[in-house]
């Protein structure tokens, strides 16, 4: 009895091992087909994503013009770009950039996904017609355009001539051509507003007929109750369009004629990186300045991250 009570106990434990040793060659297989079909991104992964991260971080701390032998320079790169005053200067238009045209492109998106957040006829060709700038925005035609709406005798300058306003065209002036670019960008705020009223049909009816039996109007319940539920879709699209609003080039290119003026008035960080890069063939003081600005973005990242403790409202907190 004792023989045939220890016999089973192998017999039962031997089962799944031979299954085990019998189905690794058949998952090896499936792991070796799901590696070939992931093959095409991991080879564009490494050769057009971390193989050149790689390269120009070492680029960055060498003497580079793209003809020569790269020579090992240490942080000189980056000690001349604190020491030089365009790069200074392109710091200073990015973050006015920033600082002006994401708040303005945001408030836009939230106003109008408030408005369309109700139900009215037509409803799905608003937000289709408010959404298409987001999709040709970034096109080098519509930088064309924008560029002639906003030049001397142009619509936008007979129009404001019409109102008692002479300014001139906006290219032309060094006090104005920046907002031309954050005109531009507000016009862009489609892909927010489609976010803010995913969020919006998130919210619960049942919390504003609460809120109005309770008395509360209408701002106290936008302040009360839209703001505090939708606040994770908010912190979203800070997040996102504040790192795009960082990486603005097409658009300061085509509209400023490349040369990103009049006086570096749109001499955007990424603008000043592609003349140092390649027209002035300065490819290791060019990749120094690419990471520079992506640690700027990180940092930016990071305070957001930090900052939203303090207003951003998850359900999860609620419980």
């Amino acid at each position: 009895m004792t023989l045939v009570k220890d016999s089973v106990p192998a017999s039962r434990t031997a089962r799944p091992a031979a299954r085990a040793t019998a189905g690794r060659p058949g998952r090896r297989r499936e792991n070796l087909a799901g590696y070939l079909f992931m093959s095409p991104w991991i080879a564009g992964f490494l050769l057009l994503t971390a193989g050149p991260m790689v390269a120009s971080l070492y680029f960055a701390f060498t003497d580079y013009n793209l003809f020569n032998t790269p020579k090992w320079v240490g942080f000189d790169n980056f000690t001349k770009m604190f020491d030089d005053p365009r790069w200074q200067k392109s710091v200073e238009v990015t973050a006015k950039y920033v600082v002006i045209g994401t708040p303005l492109k945001l408030l836009l998106a939230l106003g109008v996904a408030l408005l369309l957040a109700q139900s009215r006829r037509g409803q799905a060709f608003y937000r289709a017609a408010f959404y298409a700038p987001s999709l040709i925005g970034a096109s080098v035609s519509i930088g064309f355009v924008w560029r002639s709406l906003f030049s001397d005798d142009a619509v936008v300058d007979r129009t404001q001539t019409f109102l008692g306003f002479h300014v001139g065209g906006w290219v032309g002036n060094a006090d104005w051509v920046l907002y031309c670019l954050v005109a531009l960008t507000v016009w862009q705020f489609g892909a927010p507003m489609v976010i803010f009223l995913a969020g919006l049909k998130q919210v619960p009816r049942e919390l504003y007929e609460a809120a109005e039996m309770d008395g509360a109007g209408p701002f106290r319940r936008f302040w009360n109750i839209t703001l505090p539920m939708i606040s994770p879709v908010l912190f979203f699209n800070v997040l996102l369009e504040t790192i795009h609003s960082f990486q603005i080039f097409g658009s300061a290119y085509v509209v400023s004629n490349t040369y990103c003026g009049p006086a570096d008035a749109t001499l955007v960080y990424t603008c000043y990186l592609y003349q140092q890069g390649f027209k002035n063939s300065q490819m290791g003081f060019a990749s120094a300045m690419a990471w520079m600005l992506l640690l700027a973005v990180a940092l930016v990242t990071a305070v957001l991250f930090w900052s939203q403790k303090k207003w951003v409202h998850y359900e999860e907190d609620a419980r």
